[in-house]
């Protein structure tokens, strides 16, 4: 019989706080890492030696993070069950000399940063926030959550055929958001923040910065049926995984580790040591076995009996362009996680892979819908794929169903991501 779900719609009013209290990568690892250790995680160094001890267990690199649990009597040859997620999101981020300007305006250098719809970032009042790098190699977290930037749209009157020929956007000259009037000053922009901060000036050396929307996540609807908000591609996935692994460590027996994994940079490609691409999982994983004990062949073992399941959101059916969806598959908001295929290994999901996912679904006692591409429309990808053919694991792409996709502010069901999570747990039990 299935089992009732666990979590109620106080889960995605916590979302919703997650989410604000997110505004960049290295913010949303600070705040998951927090969670998990309140569910009694604790902090590995990557420079320490590690033991073999039972419990929860993480590591924060960047913008990623790996965290899982150890249960009593776990083998060395114990497989993982991991759920996967990434903590970007596509936007704009200030470039290495940020000072710029022109008709009086002082204005911010920003690169695009993944594929954003730019035309969501335009007459929005914007925060700054991300990372600072001190001269004596700590670092600090900065939000400015304040109307400090914004990109303006030209009027009307001054693009008569915006409405007809459609918007059309220059990344370099139309997308610099201004933050007041005057000469530009070089150093003003980092001067502002060692100043918001409280740090001593000239104390700054690097910086990872970017802007986002400083309106908050709210229900939508007649019925409050909807959640608008920035970020869920995929901080969604990230706060059910947290949130399940939280949940499952509180298990009587597990006979497997169940793993997040938080990477960065998956709006770019994975391509880095904070990303999927990157080596940071099969280093955790590896280093797990070896601090059991074991040895390569029972890292084989383990690796040969490890699931993943790839959580990021896909797309729920458009009801203004219903025509770009596959006529058979039409994903709908609140009607539970999607399977999401492609035969072209854009998503790594097969029929075995399909078969787990069902079962944890069923065992959740929640439904879900399957997601595959109109054959007319380029498919999109994820990290399933890269960490598939990484590690040589199983490898599941599932996720939510969101509309706006890449927009400074997505929306999607309001019961959808505690389904997600409900999921998650039924699966990381095992």
């Amino acid at each position: 019989m299935s089992s009732p779900a666990r979590f109620d719609r106080g889960h995605t009013d916590d979302l919703m706080t997650f989410l604000t209290a997110s505004p960049s990568p290295y913010h949303a690892v600070a705040n998951a890492a927090e969670r998990l250790e309140k569910a009694g995680f604790r902090q590995l160094s990557e420079t320490d030696a590690w033991d073999a001890g039972t419990g929860g267990k993480f590591v924060l690199r960047g913008g990623a993070l790996i965290a899982w649990f150890v249960p009593e009597g776990a083998a060395a040859h114990t497989p993982f069950r991991i759920v996967g997620a990434h903590t970007d999101s596509p936007n704009l981020r200030v470039k290495p000399l940020p000072d710029t300007g022109s008709q009086g305006w002082r204005q911010i250098a920003v690169e695009i940063y993944g594929g954003t719809l730019l035309n969501t970032w335009l007459d929005r009042d914007l925060g700054l926030a991300g990372r600072l790098t001190l001269r004596d190699g700590t670092e600090r977290l900065v939000n400015v959550d304040r109307a400090l930037l914004r990109v303006p749209q030209l009027a009307v009157h001054l693009d008569r055929s915006v409405n007809s020929d459609g918007l059309k956007l220059d990344k370099q000259r139309h997308m610099q958001p201004i933050w007041g009037l005057g000469d530009v000053q070089e150093g003003d922009l980092i001067s502002f923040l060692e100043e918001e901060e409280g740090l001593d000036q000239g104390s700054v050396a690097g910086w990872d910065l970017m802007v986002h929307s400083i309106e908050p996540p709210s229900y939508l609807g007649r019925d409050r049926e909807l959640v608008a908000g920035p970020r869920m591609d995929n901080l969604l996935s990230v706060h059910a995984g947290v949130a399940a692994l939280a949940a499952v460590s509180a298990a009587d027996k597990l006979d497997h580790i169940p793993v997040l994994a938080a990477f960065d940079h998956e709006e770019n490609g994975s391509q880095s040591d904070t990303g999927a691409d990157g080596p940071l999982l099969g280093n955790v994983l590896e280093r797990s076995v070896f601090a059991r004990g074991g040895s390569y062949e029972d890292r084989a073992r383990a690796f040969a009996g490890t699931i993943c399941l790839s959580s990021d959101t896909g797309h729920a059916v458009h009801p203004n362009y219903g025509e770009r969806h596959d006529p058979t598959h039409h994903p709908r908001a609140n009607g539970g996680p999607i399977l999401k295929v492609n035969v072209n290994q854009r998503y790594a999901t097969d029929g075995s892979g399909r078969a787990v996912f069902a079962a944890a679904c069923e065992r959740a006692g929640i439904p879900w819908q399957t997601f595959v591409s109109n054959n007319s429309m380029p498919c999109g990808t994820t990290i399933g794929p890269i960490t598939a053919a990484r590690h040589g694991i199983q490898t599941v792409d599932i996720g939510v169903a969101i509309l706006s996709m890449h927009s400074a502010r997505e929306l999607c069901g309001a019961d959808d991501p505690f389904l997600l999570a409900n999921a998650l747990v039924a699966f990381l039990e095992g």
